[in-house]
């Protein structure tokens, strides 16, 4: 799915960023190319590959042809959390109704803010679980959510606390009995952009683009305990096709609906 990738090093390796490129081989089962002094572009083009660099401090993935490279941070989901440790509402949560306990299947976890905000929301006791179709994007990301260092305590506890799985939605789901998860949230690749996150344009180079289907929310509603949730464009059609209920937020460009199977005891 994600083509040919090889692993390679900074511009000026150390031993760290070594045996970083090392774990990236043997995770992902993939070639290391010496970077002797080439650029990621040049390497990309003369393999005619994605190219996952090891740094000093983190991995960076650059799918072939992109300028910039997908890394993992914590991005919005810190302000987020620091807004809902306040008391502020959280959209996403107050779609969800995610409460203290609660397990919580992210169908397209991406860079993960959304996961790293559920975490926060079921707490110790809940459980998140993050699906990523794309194998290099699952790797930057489960081991920058194990590594990443933050003074943050509560940010810290959320990324260890999510579980990532390499799989398409739909394959995972069926593999799953019903009712396994209190809430299965899909948030897809918008059919359309929004200008105001461009921070998340690299994901849209390295990620995968799914697009919604009645088999997809057919095995969500099925594993859902109390909720579906979809995030979308506002001007998408999947709300009204699938049978969403739709949250409308006037003054967001992105919307929340919902299928509700049964209310919280």
């Amino acid at each position: 799915m994600c083509g040919i990738t090889i692993v390679t090093t900074a511009g000026r390796p150390d031993e760290y960023s070594e045996r970083l490129a090392q774990d990236a081989c043997e995770a992902l089962n993939l070639q290391f190319v010496p970077r002797k002094k080439r650029s990621v572009a040049k390497m990309s083009k003369e393999y005619d590959a994605n190219v996952i660099v090891a740094g000093k401090e983190r991995y960076e993935y650059y799918p072939k042809g992109a300028a910039a490279p997908f890394f993992f941070h914590p991005n919005s989901a810190a302000f987020r959390l620091k807004r809902v440790d306040r008391g502020e509402m959280d959209p996403m949560i107050a779609a969800c109704e995610l409460m203290p306990g609660d397990s919580f299947l992210d169908c397209t976890l991406g860079i993960g803010s959304d996961s790293l905000v559920a975490a926060f929301a079921a707490g110790q006791k809940g459980k998140v679980v993050g699906i990523e179709a794309n194998r290099n994007v699952a790797f930057i990301v489960e081991r920058g959510m194990q590594t990443y260092d933050t003074s943050e305590l509560p940010l810290t506890a959320c990324m260890r606390q999510i579980q990532v799985i390499c799989s398409e939605a739909v394959t995972y789901l069926k593999s799953l009995p019903d009712h396994s998860f209190d809430i299965v949230y899909i948030d897809p690749m918008f059919e359309e952009v929004i200008e105001e996150s461009n921070n998340f344009e690299t994901l849209r180079e390295a990620g995968e683009h799914l697009a919604l289907t009645k088999e997809w929310v057919d095995e969500a509603v099925r594993v859902a305990k109390r909720r579906v949730v979809l995030k979308a464009h506002f001007r998408s059609g999947w709300f009204n096709e699938f049978g969403f209920q739709r949250d409308v937020r006037l003054t967001s460009k992105f919307h929340y609906g919902y299928i509700i199977k049964k209310k919280a005891i």
